[in-house]
C-alpha cells in the first residue's frame, strides 16, 4: 500500500486528506447555510451548530498536519502537456484554498468565542477562548466566515472543473492520480 507521494502520483494519505476534508468542507457549507435560517424552536437550533462547530474544530489540526504532509512529501510533478500558465494557475488555486480554509477555520473560531465562552468539542471537552470581546467580533468575523467559504466553494468547483477538462479533453492523469495512487512513472 502506498501511503507516500512520489513524483507522478499522490499516496493514500494525501488522498485521504484531500477527499475528507473535500467533502466535509462542502458538508459543513451546506449545514452552515441551512442553520443561519433556523427558528428558536426548531429541533436543530442547538444541534447543528454543535456539530458545525465540532466538526469545524477537528479540521484544524487536519489542516496544519495536511500543511506537514505537503512539506514532507513531494508534490507529483504536473503531467508534461501542461502549460506553463496551467501550472501556475494550478500553484495559485491550491495556495488560496489553503488560505480561503484557514480564513474559514479562524474565523469560525472568532464568531463562537466572541462571548469569553469556550467551544465544545463533541461534549469531549471544551476549546477555550483565547480572542474574545472585541467590539463587533461575532458580526465581523460571521461575515468573513460566509464570505470565505463562499468564495473557496467557487475555487473548489474551478478547481474540480479543471481536473475534469484533464482528464476528458486532455486526457492526462490529473485527475487520476488524485484517486488512487500508481506506480511510479516518469513518462507521465
Amino acid at each position: 500500500m502506498q501511503l507516500n507521494n512520489h513524483t507522478s502520483s499522490y499516496g493514500w494519505i494525501a488522498i485521504f486528506i484531500h477527499w475528507g476534508m473535500a467533502i466535509t468542507l462542502i458538508g459543513l457549507a451546506i449545514v452552515g447555510l441551512w442553520m443561519v435560517d433556523l427558528g428558536y424552536y426548531s429541533p436543530w437550533y442547538q444541534v447543528a451548530p454543535f456539530w458545525h462547530k465540532s466538526i469545524g474544530l477537528l479540521l484544524i489540526p487536519l489542516l496544519l498536519f495536511r500543511f506537514y504532509w505537503r512539506w514532507r512529501q513531494p508534490t507529483p510533478a504536473a503531467p508534461k502537456g501542461h502549460s506553463q500558465w496551467e501550472r501556475v494557475m494550478a500553484g495559485m488555486t491550491h495556495t488560496l484554498l489553503y488560505a480561503l480554509l484557514a480564513v474559514i477555520l479562524v474565523s469560525g473560531y472568532l464568531i463562537s468565542t466572541a462571548k469569553g465562552e469556550g467551544i465544545s468539542l463533541f461534549g469531549w471537552f471544551e476549546v477555550p477562548a483565547i480572542i474574545s470581546g472585541i467590539e463587533g467580533q461575532a458580526d465581523l468575523a460571521g461575515k468573513v466566515h460566509y464570505w470565505a467559504a463562499i468564495s473557496m466553494l467557487a475555487l473548489a468547483a474551478l478547481h474540480a472543473l479543471g481536473a475534469v477538462k484533464h482528464h476528458l479533453i486532455d486526457r492526462d492523469t490529473t485527475l487520476v492520480r488524485m484517486l488512487k495512487p500508481s506506480s511510479p512513472t516518469y513518462e507521465d
